[in-house]
Order: structure tokens, then C-alpha cells, then sequence
């Protein structure tokens, strides 16, 4: 199992989330995505984790490095670089 993790800043949440939601076709199609969640930290509401399972690596890691993903980003009000971090299950421990 694979997944994409995404750490960023935004401007506003709502809007964000309203572009990330518009998007999910494209993430289904081109990063293999079979969904997962979004997270937003409990001291700052615009401060947002996003870990996707995906189904092909390769084809994730074409996704997050495309043109079109930074164009949907800015799009969205991402404030700050993200720290884009594509992962492979080790272990899911049961505590």
C-alpha cells in the first residue's frame, strides 16, 4: 500500500477545500488516488495534512511533480511550499 502525504499552509480552508473537492476526479485519474484524509491542525485550521492512498507510485509521483497539480495549488490559496512526501507502508501497529 502507497500513499501521498501533504503538508501546507493555506490562505483559507474553505475555499481550499472547495478546489481540492473539484479535483478529485483528476486525482483518481492521474495519481491513482483511492481517497483518504484530509487533517487540519487543532491550533490552526489553515494548516492542512492531506494523505492519499494511491494505487501506483510512479504515476502519484508524476502527479505531485506535474505543472497542473502547482496551477490547482495556487488556485486553491496553498500560502507556503508543501512538503509533498510519497510513502510506503511499513507497519500498522495495533496501539
Amino acid at each position: 500500500m502507497a500513499y501521498v502525504l501533504v503538508h501546507q499552509k493555506v490562505n483559507d480552508f474553505a475555499k481550499w477545500k472547495q478546489v481540492f473537492d473539484e479535483h478529485a476526479p483528476v486525482r483518481k485519474d492521474q495519481a491513482t488516488s483511492k481517497g483518504g484524509y484530509v487533517l487540519q491542525s487543532a491550533d490552526d485550521p489553515n494548516e492542512v495534512i492531506v494523505m492519499l492512498e494511491v494505487a501506483d507510485v510512479e504515476k502519484a509521483r508524476a502527479f505531485t511533480q506535474s505543472d497542473e497539480l502547482r496551477e490547482i495549488m495556487q488556485k486553491a490559496g496553498v500560502a507556503s511550499q508543501p512538503h509533498i512526501h510519497i510513502l510506503e507502508l511499513a507497519d500498522r501497529p495495533s496501539a
